[in-house]
């Protein structure tokens, strides 16, 4: 069973040792980040939710447990985050699936490590 927590850790010291690297390059990175996530016409939220359901179609595991971090922070429940699910097995097929349901437990594990949770 993977520890979402830990792999979402490890990707972060990861990145950060790559932008000591590369700092300009991950700079940029960040900031698109920033700007992509930004409310705007579709609220951050939104923007989380789509990102999640990426990161299980592409089947990334770093990616998950970031993307299960950042929609808790922006305010997903638990029935937004499954119905995106649905979205990303649509789009994604069987492979999905088995990472809907990864992400499904990447959120409640994120969900109750957040304040309030």
């Amino acid at each position: 069973m993977k520890d979402y927590s830990v792999i979402a850790s490890e990707y972060h010291s990861g990145y950060a040792k790559l932008a000591e690297e590369i700092p300009s390059a991950t700079a940029t990175f960040g900031r698109l980040v920033m700007e992509a996530t930004a409310e705007g016409a579709l609220s951050t939220k939104v923007k989380e939710l789509i990102a999640f359901g990426i990161a299980i179609s592409v089947r990334c595991d770093g990616c998950i447990a970031h993307h299960s971090q950042a929609v808790v922070k922006a305010g997903a429940t638990r029935a937004e985050v499954a119905e995106m699910i649905g979205v990303a097995i649509l789009m994604g097929g069987g492979p999905a699936s088995v990472y809907g349901a990864e992400a499904l437990r990447a959120y409640d594990e994120a969900a109750s490590a957040a304040p309030g949770g």
